[in-house]
């Protein structure tokens, strides 16, 4: 009886086993870098390069280096210490990229011995003709826990052809220069990341899984961060295999699957008769799912990061505590809504397909420049597989590498960058005065940009200058024009309505920018040149007096009489009152004229009624007296 229940457990895992390769050999993406030789010509040229799926990859950046091929130890098994190599380059000089052969132990070994020795990255050349793969580590391999997670170098498989062009190179003595660039390693197409993790509720599936818990923890906060700023669009995504149609009967299956064998996850303990079942783990991982898209309607997807971090903390499985009840206090602490959960989680009995597990085993299925997910963790960034270390710095850095240059978001800084900027500036143009600099601190590294300060535009090349530009630049370190104060005075070469420029202000002389020193207007006779005059210079202008009661006319640059021109100011005075009695005079004239040329006529008209009557006129009776009344 007990043989032929190990005999269907058999069958049944070799069947998901199958099942398994098959997706496996199906479609795997190798993520690739760019490899640049810069020499010596012979071999100049770039060539493809896999990344390997340990240590940290230098995303969005570039790497210069020295190829080296130890003369021992050439395939990296063994610590170099053994045989007195070490790869530290010396202040000033190109780090080192170890090339080493393909064969006889792990590729995270080879990679770790020779970081141990110094080396700066290392190139691993195949030992057969074939098309790249990615270079992976170990599994379950508890001998190599303790130094693949310590791998903090980058890694990269070229092929048989190009390593023997290396080799001979370095074996004719040329010294072989090459550039790594993980710059497109991930593409960035807008001003959004999207990336998914591919992960699992189960908390006890050894070394994987606790690494995977251990991100999720350390992540959250960053991932909050991009994703409450609009920074990125976050999914995660859980893997789950169906199980064969002639086992759906079968007490393996039954324990593992859900909805009749639709969907199913491995038994966490591997033990089929005790502790917690494989369809354990798809319920709550429909739950998580579940518990995004509601999330994510109420539009606060982030609250997926609490759910998980928390029910890892009040939920283990050691506990005893991975159930439903602890589940839904979690939720309910949260503030989701649980009906609506429960209502997309669905029936997990009926035999019948779950609209959430059935767009999940779709996703599985690579698109694109994406491949195939079939292992966990699994972490996609704009569409592109991530390989390395996953770890906090490590994958933002991936993340931000998404983004445009000096466009990612603060926490790309503050996260992942050492800051440039701090040491001599970055090599970049500063203001120290003023406090400006062209120096911008990205996670890729820094950038010499002439900045904007103010609503004010510096242009330059950032390197050695930036001129600030447009209106309002003169108030911005007087627009990096000369400027001074004495005595409470102060002059600028800073004019708002030249742009880009700096001119010494009337009564100086000089560039403008650097300088502007003081006219002698006196000594250079420029001004107070009449032979009444004295001159004193003064900074940016000049003092003139004129000898006796002389005045100093300083537009025309001559002295006056001051009685000549009170004398003057009289006649003025008396013309102006002649002038005026004149007119007044003239126009009493005019009036008077007017009003006796009128009475004058009025009387000769009178005269001449009495005589002869004008026509069209009554008569005028005579202004003498009746002697009859």
């Amino acid at each position: 009886m007990g043989c032929s229940k190990r005999s269907e457990s058999a069958i049944l895992l070799g069947f998901l086993l199958l099942i398994i390769a098959e997706s496996v050999v199906g479609r795997f993406v190798v993520e690739k870098n760019s490899l640049r030789v810069t020499s010596p010509d012979s071999i100049k040229g770039t060539h493809d390069s896999a990344i390997g799926n340990f240590g940290i990859p230098q995303y969005g950046g570039s790497m210069a280096g020295t190829v080296m091929y130890p003369k021992e130890n050439r395939k990296g098994c063994k610590d170099f210490d053994d045989f007195g190599i070490s790869f530290k380059s010396k202040p000033g000089a190109l780090p080192f990229f170890v090339l080493v052969d393909r064969g006889d132990c792990f590729f995270a070994l080879k990679v770790w011995n020779a970081q141990n020795a110094g080396a700066a990255a290392v190139l691993v050349a195949d030992n057969m003709e074939e098309a790249l793969i990615t270079m992976d580590s170990p599994e379950e391999d508890h001998a190599s826990l303790k130094y693949i997670a310590n791998i903090t170098i980058p890694s990269a498989l070229i092929d048989k052809s190009f390593g023997e062009s290396l080799k001979k190179a370095i074996s004719g003595g040329d010294m072989v220069n090459v550039n790594l660039d993980w710059r497109e390693a991930v593409p960035h197409p807008d001003d959004r990341v999207e990336y998914e993790l591919w992960t699992n509720s189960n908390d006890e599936c050894g070394v994987k899984c606790d690494m995977l818990m251990e991100f999720v923890r350390d992540f959250k906060g960053a991932a909050q961060i991009l994703e409450k700023g609009g920074y990125t669009q976050f999914t995660p995504h859980y893997i789950t295999w169906y199980c064969p149609q002639a086992f759906t009967i079968s007490k393996q299956c039954k324990s593992q699957c859900i909805n009749h064998g639709r969907y199913c996850a491995p038994d966490p303990e591997q033990d089929f008769s005790s502790g917690y079942e494989g369809k354990d783990v798809v319920l709550e991982n429909l739950r998580q799912l579940c518990v995004f898209i509601v999330a994510n309607e109420t539009k606060k997807p982030w609250v997926w990061w609490d759910y998980v971090t928390d029910f890892q903390i009040r939920c283990p499985m050691k506990e005893k505590k991975y159930n439903k009840e602890c589940a839904n206090s979690v939720i309910e602490s949260l503030g989701l809504d649980l009906k609506k959960i429960e209502k997309c989680m669905g029936d997990p009995i009926a035999d019948s397909d779950n609209p959430v597990l059935k767009e999940e085993q779709n996703a599985q299925i690579g698109k694109g420049s994406r491949g195939d997910v079939t292992i966990l963790p699994t972490l996609v960034v704009n569409s592109r597989q991530y390989r390395g270390k996953l770890e906090k710095a490590a994958v933002l850095k991936a993340i931000c590498s998404g983004f445009e240059e000096t466009t990612e978001p603060s926490v790309c800084l503050s996260d992942v960058e050492t800051n440039e900027c701090l040491d001599n500036n970055g090599g970049c143009w500063q203001e120290k005065t003023a406090n400006i600099t062209a120096c911008k601190d990205t996670f890729r590294g820094r950038v010499c940009v002439c900045p904007v300060v103010n609503g004010v535009r510096f242009k330059g090349d950032g390197y050695r200058s930036c001129t600030a530009t447009g209106p309002g630049r003169c108030i911005i370190n007087n627009g990096g024009c000369w400027h001074e104060t004495r005595n409470g005075i102060t002059f600028s070469a800073c004019m708002d309505n030249e742009e880009g420029k700096c001119k010494c202000p009337p009564g100086f002389k000089g560039d403008g920018v650097n300088s502007c020193e003081d006219i002698d207007e006196c000594k250079e006779k420029k001004a107070c040149q009449c032979p009444e005059c004295s001159c004193k210079d003064t900074w940016g202008s000049y003092d003139c007096t004129c000898s006796g009661d002389l005045l100093y006319i300083r537009d025309h640059d001559t002295c006056i009489s001051k009685r000549a021109t009170e004398v003057k100011s009289a006649w003025v005075a008396v013309w102006v009152i002649l002038i005026g009695l004149a007119m007044a005079a003239g126009g009493g004239y005019l009036v008077y004229k007017y009003r006796l040329r009128s009475y004058m006529d009025s009387e000769i008209r009178a005269i001449m009624a009495q005589y002869m009557p004008l026509e069209g006129q009554k008569e005028v009776p005579s202004h003498v007296s009746d002697d009859r009344a």
